[in-house]
């Protein structure tokens, strides 16, 4: 794209200026032989003078041609990548026999033997095995690019394992239908979605009469009511631009708000809290709390004391499972988890140097 760009600069700097060159030579050339027709009273000035405006207007659509057909090429070129994508198909394929796995209460899901590739031939996940029971908070935790996020895209099913399975109540994912699937788990990102829509809409987005019960639960449990409080008109205030006029915090609550008024079966939390206002770190950490009770859970977190009461932590490096177990467990092993547990709460040089003493050569 540089290169390509870099030769259109070099065209464009060339032909302009010819076609500058190529009118003044041509202006200068009327005026001069056109001069001499007026002074031996060939012809008259004005004749001379509309001839010079005549060149003028001959070399100005040429100029104006060059630059909407630079346009047009720029524009053909979007069109191209827009045609690709619509003609693209890339679904999830749907199952042939649908499963009845999600309409029955959770019961577990399960990973076994899974690999993961974004690209063939560069695998990211490599023979993950692990377990979430019902009622159980799952944490996986390791450095960026670990695998972490890419585990809750196979939960998901934005896409499938290469090999392996993975078992919702014993089903594969893959005799599920999606759109099943997803309503039975709610999504907490760490920049959360929201749509040009009301407030309201922007919680219940597939019930459109929720009751005054419903909502006065929804927005209690989730710290949500006094936010709305403050909303010109409330549920009802749209909202623009992805929630732009709200703060990061503010956009958090809403979006646990929407994951309470589902009443999912699976709550994920993908670096749910990373980027909160400290405002309303409280409030979130309080509806995250009412939202994981009695649910179960699959937590992400680069911050490990958000994670340290989860039933299990896993711990990713290079696409592999590398240790598994509570806070307590992990940290006697003394292994990786408790290194990166001592990188975030140490600080200062004695720690600094302590840790490259314990730990420098691995």
């Amino acid at each position: 794209n540089y290169r390509a760009g870099m030769r259109e600069i070099h065209v464009l700097a060339i032909f302009m200026p010819l076609i500058e060159v190529f009118g003044a030579a041509t202006l200068a050339i009327v005026i001069y032989f056109g001069g001499s027709r007026v002074l031996h009273d060939a012809i008259s000035l004005g004749v001379l003078v509309a001839f010079i405006s005549y060149m003028r207007m001959f070399f100005r659509p040429i100029r104006d041609l060059a630059e909407k057909f630079n346009i047009l090429q720029n524009a053909m070129a979007s069109a191209e990548r827009l045609f690709l994508i619509m003609d693209s198909n890339e679904r999830i394929p749907e199952p042939v026999t649908e499963a009845a796995g999600p309409d029955q209460s959770f019961k577990g899901l399960r990973f076994e033997h899974v690999d993961f590739a974004y690209l063939p031939g560069e695998p990211l996940l490599r023979d993950i095995n692990w377990r979430a029971r019902a009622g159980e908070t799952v944490a996986i935790v390791g450095p960026t690019g670990s695998g972490k996020t890419s585990i809750i895209n196979l939960i998901a099913r934005f896409y499938d394992p290469a090999e392996g399975s993975i078992l919702w109540n014993g089903h594969d994912l893959k005799s599920i239908p999606v759109s099943a699937l997803r309503s039975k788990m709610a999504l907490v990102t760490q920049d959360p979605t929201l749509f040009s829509d009301t407030v309201k809409a922007n919680i219940w987005r597939h019930e459109k009469h929720p009751s005054e019960k419903e909502i006065e639960a929804v927005l209690k449990a989730s710290n949500c009511a006094s936010l709305v409080a403050r909303l010109p008109q409330g549920l009802d205030t749209p909202l623009t631009g992805g929630g732009s006029t709200l703060s990061s915090g503010e956009r958090q609550l809403l979006s646990i708000a929407r994951a309470f008024a589902s009443n999912p079966q699976l709550i994920i939390l993908d670096e749910a809290t990373s980027y909160i206002d400290s405002r309303t770190e409280k409030e979130i950490q309080d509806a995250l709390a009412a939202l994981l009770t009695g649910r179960t859970a699959i937590v992400v977190a680069h911050r490990l004391s958000t994670i340290r009461k989860a039933d299990r932590i896993l711990v990713l490096d290079q696409g592999r499972i590398i240790e598994a177990g509570t806070h307590d467990v992990l940290m006697r092993k003394k292994g990786f988890y408790f290194r990166l547990n001592h990188q975030q709460t140490c600080v200062g040089p004695e720690c600094a140097l302590w840790l490259h003493e314990k730990h420098g050569k691995e």
